[in-house]
């Protein structure tokens, strides 16, 4: 792979050519950029994008790769971050006029975990305002296009975060999820997404939609990517009093035990007369898959489904 097409790298691929230097944090942050000035006035993923201060963090990552020989596990990868979540000295508008000029005085939570793992920040993503829509149609400053087909929606309400990692805009991208909306845009756009534990993750510094339900977590392009990420976003955060403390697992090596045994509940209500045929099948699909593969399919009833 030439460092043009750089933007193509999950995090872990791009982990083991900066690691042996065949690849520079700068020429990554470059690929990346270059990707998002090609496709970005078709799909709208970005609000703000900060190429003067990516590039300069790309640079200090490379100084960082040079000098380290343990580096932190996101030094020199390019992410993304749902414009909900607050960034010191960048634009963070929620998806709103009314937070059109506001430029926060200190980071969320997950930005310090994110600035402390070496990540190069290209900007902020564009979401349903305030986090309130599940279409990404909402925003202040104009829909998000799925990259797949832009005549469809990518999904809400941080559709922007998963078009930006569907489409090779970033490495990696945070979203928010409140009833769905990093699940959703995953699913829309074909990216793994993950709403993490209530708790495990700081929601310090994040633009509240509904405090008890809120959560902050990963959408990227396979699942070694999601257990790296969080497992550099989660953790207690003493600011934020709804924050879990308890020792972060080792996610990548869960990836390893597989489900052998695992019981998996399938709602009997969700089901439903008139569900699309496609979706009935692919979510059989998997439910056979994990059958395949050790797991204990339970039928279960969610009586308030409806």
């Amino acid at each position: 792979m030439t460092a043009m097409d750089a933007y193509r790298l999950t995090i872990h691929q791009a982990r083991t050519l900066l690691d042996t230097r065949q690849l520079s944090a700068q020429e990554l942050t470059r690929a990346v950029l270059d990707r998002i000035r090609a496709t970005d006035e078709t799909l709208h993923s970005y609000v703000t994008l900060d190429e003067t201060q990516a590039l300069t963090q790309a640079e200090a990552a490379d100084r960082s790769l040079t000098n380290s020989d343990r580096p932190p596990p996101l030094c020199g990868i390019p992410i993304a971050v749902k414009d909900i979540i607050l960034t010191k000295e960048l634009r963070s508008t929620a998806g709103s006029k009314i937070l059109e000029h506001f430029i926060p005085p200190y980071d969320a939570g997950v930005i310090r975990r994110l600035r402390n793992a070496g990540a190069v920040i290209l900007g902020k993503l564009n979401c349903d305002e305030f986090g309130m829509g599940s279409s990404n149609e909402n925003s202040a400053y104009g829909p998000t296009r799925n990259p797949w087909d832009v005549s469809r929606v990518p999904g809400g309400s941080s559709g922007g975060s998963a078009a930006c990692v569907a489409a090779d805009q970033a490495v990696a991208a945070l979203g928010t999820d409140t009833g769905g909306s990093i699940r959703l845009p995953a699913s829309f756009c074909g990216v793994v997404g993950l709403k993490p534990t209530y708790g495990r993750v700081s929601r310090f510094g994040v633009v509240a939609y509904a405090s008890s339900l809120d959560q902050v977590g990963p959408l990227t392009k396979d699942m070694r990517d999601c257990a790296t990420l969080l497992g550099v976003i989660a953790g207690h955060d003493p600011r934020e009093s709804t924050s879990v403390d308890r020792p972060v697992p080792d996610y990548q090596a869960a990836l390893e035990r597989g489900v052998q045994g695992l019981r998996v509940g399938i709602p009997r209500e969700y089901f439903v007369a008139g569900m699309q045929s496609e979706v009935d099948q692919a979510v059989r699909r998997a439910i056979d898959t994990l059958q395949e593969l050790g797991a204990e399919p339970v039928s279960i009833s969610l009586p308030h489904t409806d």
